[in-house]
C-alpha cells in the first residue's frame, strides 16, 4: 500500500466535494478547483473524509494512487486556506509593484519587465522588495512563483535576482587577485 495514498483525506468545515465518473470537485470559500481522477483509482467520499482506493498493485497504480489523494488533499486545503509562496528580490535597484493583475518590475534590463498574473493568483508586494503570491491552487502558485522567480534568476557571486524566502544561495569567491601574478 501507498504510505501517502492509504492515509484519508480529512475534509475542513465548509468544503463541499463532489465526484463524477473522472473528476474530483472542490468547492470551498476561497474558490472551485477540480482534478481528474486517473482510470484504476476509485474515490470514495463517507461524511467528511475522503478515501483514495486503487483497483490492483501495478507499478503505475501505485504511484497514482498517491499521487491522486495528495492532489485531493491539496485542493482541500487551498480552497479552505489558501497557499502562499514569498519570493525576495536582490539587487541594486531592482524592485517590483503590483498594478491590477500584473507585476511590474525593474530587473537591471534596459526595459521594465510586466508579469500579468493568471485568475486565481494575487499578489502583494512589500517593501518594493518582497513578493507574496497566493492563491487555491497550489500547482498553479508554485508554477506562477517559477516563472517569476526565471525572469533573473540569483546569481552566485553577489546573490543579485529574485529568489524563493526559504532558498539559500551557495556564494562563489569572485575573482581572486593575487601577487603571483605572471611576468
Amino acid at each position: 500500500m501507498s504510505r501517502i495514498g492509504k492515509l484519508p483525506v480529512t475534509i475542513p468545515a465548509g468544503v463541499k466535494v463532489a465526484l463524477d465518473p473522472s473528476a474530483v470537485r472542490v468547492e470551498g470559500p476561497k474558490g472551485k478547483l477540480q482534478a481528474p481522477i486517473p482510470s484504476g483509482v476509485q474515490v470514495k467520499v463517507e461524511g467528511n473524509v475522503v478515501q483514495v482506493v486503487r483497483d490492483n498493485e501495478q507499478r503505475k497504480l501505485r504511484a497514482l494512487h498517491g499521487l491522486t489523494r495528495k492532489l485531493i488533499a491539496n485542493m482541500a486545503q487551498g480552497v479552505s486556506q489558501g497557499f502562499t509562496r514569498v519570493l525576495d528580490i536582490n539587487g541594486v535597484g531592482y524592485r517590483a509593484e503590483v498594478k491590477g493583475q500584473e507585476i511590474h518590475m525593474t530587473l537591471g534590463y534596459s526595459h521594465p519587465v510586466v508579469f500579468p498574473l493568471p485568475a486565481g493568483i494575487s499578489a502583494s508586494v512589500e517593501r518594493q522588495v518582497i513578493i507574496t503570491l497566493s492563491g487555491a491552487d497550489r500547482q498553479l502558485l508554485g508554477e506562477m512563483a517559477a516563472k517569476i522567480r526565471s525572469l533573473k534568476p540569483p546569481e552566485p557571486y553577489k546573490g543579485k535576482g529574485i529568489k524563493y524566502r526559504e532558498e539559500v544561495i551557495k556564494r562563489k569567491a569572485g575573482k581572486a587577485v593575487g601577487s603571483a601574478g605572471g611576468k
